[in-house]
C-alpha cells in the first residue's frame, strides 16, 4: 500500500496512519442558500458544487413590486475558499404603468457592479467589481467564514430601524422612538421624534424626513439614519436645529414589502409614492399625510424630504415638481435649499461630468404625478415649504453604509444652514 485516499467532512477529518504515506482529501460541505429571515429574497437557479458556484435571480412577488431586490445567506463555505455568484435578471413580468407587460424588468435594476456582503449580518462590505455575463453579473467572494450574507445593497430591514430608533432614544434625551402607525400587515412603522428645549411648537420649524417608499431602495434608509445620527450629535449646529425645530424621521415607509423581500416599486394596487391622494391605500402614507397636514395647518411645514435610490446609472440627486406648479417664495426657497445641500452632498457623487440641475416630475413624468409625495406636499404646503425628493446613487463605489450615512449627515447640516438664515425666524 503506497497511498491511502480519504474523503471526509472538512470539520471532522479522520487521521489514518499507514506504513508508507497517507494523503488526505477534504470534501467541502455542500453549498446551501437560505432565505428564512427578514428581508430575504432569492430564486436559486442552479448550484454547481464542483465549481462552488451559485446561479440565482431576484426573488419576490412581482405583484408586490419590481423584482430587483435580492438578499440571502450562503452556508457550507470552507473558510478561505472562493465561491462564485452568478446573478441573472428576473424573468418575472413587472407591473410598469405605460410599459409593455410582455417584457420582464431590465436586468440592470438588479445587477449592481459591486454587490454587498457580510459575514456577521452587521458590517456590510462591497465585493470586487463584478463581470457581465449573459445579461447578468458574476461576483466572486472569498469569505473567511463558513457563512456569508449577500445582497443587492446594504440591507436595512424593519428590525434594523426599530433597533436604531431605540438606540438613539437611549443615547439622547432629545430623541424619542415612536410608531408612525401599524402597516396593513400589522407591522410597526418606526419613527424618531427629535426636539430640544422649551421653545413652543408654534415657533419651531417643522422637518419631515422619510425613506423607503420603494422597498428595494435600501440605501435611502441608510441616508435617513445618517440624517438622524447628525441631528442628535454633539455638533453645535445640530443642537441649534434641535432647539429650533421639531423633526420627524421615518427610515422605512413600506415596511411590509421590506420585511418580505419584495421590490415595492409599482406594487399593486398602488405604489406608495403614487398614493398621496385624498384616499391613500397604504396605512403608512395615510398616517404620514395626516401628520404633515397638521404641520401645514400650523404653518410650519418647512422642510419635507422623501429619500430614494434612482435608476442604475442616474447620478441625479434632486427630483422636484415643475416650477410652473408653484409660486414664490416657494421656488426661491427650494432653489436655495438645493444649492446649500448640493454643495455638501455633491462631494460624495462620482467624479463624472454632470450638472446639479434637478429632474422634474410633472405631467410628462407619470400620470399620477400629483400624488407623488414631494409634489403633494409642494402643492398643499405653506408658501415657504421646501419639498424635495432626494435620490442617492446606488451603483457606485461610495454606495456603502458609510457613504449613504455621509449623504444624510450632510443633508441635515444643509437643513440647519438653510433654516438658520430664514428671515423672521428665531
Amino acid at each position: 500500500m503506497n497511498n491511502v485516499n480519504i474523503k471526509c467532512h472538512w470539520s471532522a477529518i479522520c487521521f489514518i496512519g499507514c506504513m508508507y504515506s497517507t494523503t488526505f482529501v477534504v470534501a467541502a460541505e455542500p453549498l446551501v442558500v437560505m432565505a428564512d429571515f427578514e428581508g430575504a429574497s432569492v430564486k436559486v437557479l442552479e448550484i454547481e458544487e464542483a465549481a462552488r458556484s451559485i446561479t440565482f435571480t431576484s426573488g419576490g412577488d412581482a405583484v408586490r413590486g419590481w423584482p430587483c431586490w435580492w438578499y440571502f445567506r450562503v452556508e457550507g463555505i470552507t473558510p478561505g475558499e472562493t465561491i462564485t455568484l452568478r446573478l441573472r435578471g428576473s424573468t418575472s413580468i413587472a407591473n410598469r404603468p405605460g410599459a409593455p407587460e410582455s417584457k420582464p424588468l431590465n436586468a440592470s435594476w438588479a445587477t449592481p457592479e459591486l454587490a454587498t456582503f457580510s459575514t456577521d449580518g452587521e458590517k456590510w462590505l462591497q465585493t470586487e467589481k463584478g463581470t457581465k455575463e449573459d445579461g447578468g453579473m458574476v461576483y466572486t467572494l472569498k469569505p473567511e467564514s463558513p457563512t456569508v450574507f449577500v445582497a443587492w445593497g446594504p440591507p436595512y430591514v424593519p428590525a434594523t430601524a426599530t433597533k436604531f430608533m431605540k438606540e438613539l432614544s437611549e443615547k439622547s434625551p432629545h430623541a424619542k422612538a415612536v410608531t408612525l402607525c401599524r402597516s396593513r400587515e400589522d407591522r410597526a412603522v418606526p419613527m424618531l421624534h427629535v426636539q430640544e428645549g422649551n421653545l413652543p411648537k408654534a415657533k419651531r420649524f417643522g422637518i419631515w424626513v422619510q425613506a423607503r417608499q420603494h422597498a428595494w431602495e435600501s440605501g435611502s434608509s441608510w441616508v435617513a439614519q445618517g440624517f438622524a445620527e447628525w441631528v442628535i450629535s454633539d455638533d453645535n449646529d445640530a443642537a441649534w436645529l434641535r432647539q429650533h425645530a421639531e423633526i420627524f424621521i421615518v427610515p422605512i415607509m413600506d415596511v411590509d414589502n421590506t420585511a418580505t423581500g419584495n421590490g415595492g416599486k409599482d406594487a399593486l394596487p398602488q405604489d406608495h409614492n403614487r398614493d398621496w391622494s385624498s384616499q391613500p391605500h397604504w396605512s403608512e402614507v395615510a398616517a404620514a399625510q395626516k401628520m404633515v397636514s397638521e404641520l401645514i395647518q400650523e404653518g410650519r411645514m418647512d422642510v419635507f424630504l422623501d429619500l430614494h435610490n434612482p435608476a442604475p446609472g442616474d447620478p441625479t440627486f434632486f427630483y422636484i415638481i415643475e416650477s410652473s406648479a408653484l409660486k414664490e417664495p416657494m421656488i426661491s426657497l427650494r432653489d436655495r435649499f438645493m444649492e446649500l445641500a448640493y454643495s455638501r452632498i455633491s462631494k460624495i457623487k462620482p467624479q463624472i461630468p454632470m450638472s446639479n440641475k434637478p429632474k422634474t416630475t410633472g405631467p410628462s413624468y407619470h400620470p399620477l404625478w400629483r400624488q407623488i409625495s414631494a409634489n403633494w406636499v409642494s402643492m398643499n404646503g405653506n408658501p415657504h415649504t421646501v419639498s424635495l425628493c432626494l435620490e442617492t446613487i446606488w451603483n457606485y463605489k461610495n454606495s456603502t453604509t458609510d457613504g449613504y450615512r455621509a449623504v444624510g449627515a450632510n443633508l441635515a447640516a444643509a437643513a440647519h444652514e438653510f433654516l438658520a438664515e430664514r428671515p423672521g425666524k428665531p
